[in-house]
């Protein structure tokens, strides 16, 4: 167990610090003097806590048992996608919270992400770095996505739906796909997103009538609008992403000073504390802070990287990759949601927003990528190129039967 401490990576822990302070002085921020946010500083400090208890556990239990256990743990998270249907609060818009004894509220579609990358993992890893066939492969990692997809679809999480999407396309990449097959994907696509976002803009008034009447999904529209034709959308719609403009760009080089941001303090800036909490460190810690706090990202997701190149195990740099993705997938959404790179979705800023489901997923996450550099430099069995691929699971071996038949015939 000593041995185990030494392996740490003491930079990580650092940033991780550093992160935490971010959170609890700018949460503090936005809701101090308030009453019914006003005591959430000290209850991110718990989570925090209990985060700190869980990385550190998960730190020091081999990430192989994860592995082992990957299609119950991939079932058990279905089971709660399920539930969360039948049981679940609304919030938002979005019917994805379940009151846990004690108060306490859990997010499965947080949760899920996290479960959906060890289960790809152990997939991946048991193909051995032979390429991936389209059919016995890539459409079976599809549909084990595709399901969870639906299910949180179906609560209205359009933010955590599309990174289950992320995820798979970042194992896929590094799980050894065929180039032709990377190459049509990313071709299909940007084809796929560049015509939606055009058919949204010319054809406004039938995609509103789409989306909010024959789909159901009105609060879609409160989301796109202001990001795709601003001059179209509606005041109250665009009043988030608006004074969220404003506010960073009136945060200057240095910022405002702490608590002195006037669009913050004033609470033009709806939930700051949570998905805008990015806006609070815009203006009052101005571009200076806003770089401090990317460039703690960078550096983290770099420490990761190494851990995997490192690894000499087949599922560990399949679970950081996962896990970066999933990282880079929010950071990007979140920060891209308030410089108009990105439609607003919900999406939580990694270890900065208010939430403990989110912080516990990330903490345990980064648990995850230390457990890997201290139990990741264990040789596994040996195998030779000519050794005769494993099909990713018995979907793929279903659908290349059927493949095979329609080529027969």
């Amino acid at each position: 167990m000593p041995q185990n401490f030494k392996r740490m990576d003491m930079s990580i822990i650092l940033i991780l610090l550093a992160l935490m302070a971010f959170s609890l002085f700018s949460i503090y921020s936005v809701t101090a003097g308030r009453p019914k946010v006003g005591h959430y500083a000290e209850r991110m400090a718990v989570y925090y806590a209990v985060g700190f208890v869980a990385f550190l556990i998960f730190s020091l239990v081999s990430y192989k048992l994860l592995i082992k256990y990957a299609l119950y743990i991939y079932l058990f998270g279905l089971a709660l996608l399920v539930m969360v249907l039948f049981i679940g609060n609304e919030y938002y818009g979005a019917r994805g919270w379940m009151t846990l004894p004690g108060g306490l509220s859990l997010q499965p579609a947080e949760l899920f992400k996290l479960f959906l990358i060890i289960f790809i993992s152990y997939l991946l890893q048991r193909k051995r770095k032979h390429k991936l066939s389209l059919w016995r492969d890539v459409v079976p990692l599809g549909l084990v996505t595709f399901v969870p997809w639906l299910l949180v679809m179906a609560q209205n999480d359009l933010g955590n739906a599309l990174s289950y999407m992320v995820i798979l396309a970042g194992l896929l990449w590094v799980g050894n796909m065929k180039y032709a097959h990377s190459l049509i994907t990313l071709v299909v696509i940007f084809v796929a997103v560049f015509s939606g976002i055009q058919a949204y803009i010319h054809y406004h008034d039938k995609a509103v009538k789409l989306i909010s009447e024959d789909l159901g999904k009105k609060h879609w529209i409160a989301r796109f609008d202001p990001w795709l034709v601003p001059e179209l959308a509606s005041r109250d719609v665009s009043w988030q992403t608006y004074n969220a403009n404003l506010a960073i760009g009136s945060g200057g080089i240095e910022g405002k000073g702490y608590m002195k941001g006037t669009s913050i303090q004033s609470e033009r800036v709806p939930l700051a504390y949570a998905d805008s909490i990015f806006v609070q460190i815009a203006e009052e810690y101005g571009f200076i802070g806003s770089s401090v706090l990317l460039l703690l990202y960078f550096i983290l997701i770099h420490r990761m990287i190494l851990i995997a190149a490192d690894c000499k195990g087949r599922a560990g740099p399949y679970l950081i990759t996962g896990i970066i993705a999933m990282f880079v997938y929010q950071i990007f959404v979140n920060v891209g949601a308030f410089i108009g790179l990105m439609p607003l979705t919900g999406i939580t800023l990694p270890f900065i927003s208010f939430g403990g489901t989110s912080l516990l997923i990330n903490m345990i996450s980064v648990g995850i990528a230390m457990s890997i550099r201290i139990h990741g430099q264990e040789e596994e069995e040996p195998f030779t190129l000519s050794e005769k691929p494993v099909e990713v699971s018995w979907v793929g071996k279903a659908l290349q039967r059927i493949r095979n038949g329609f080529i027969r015939n």
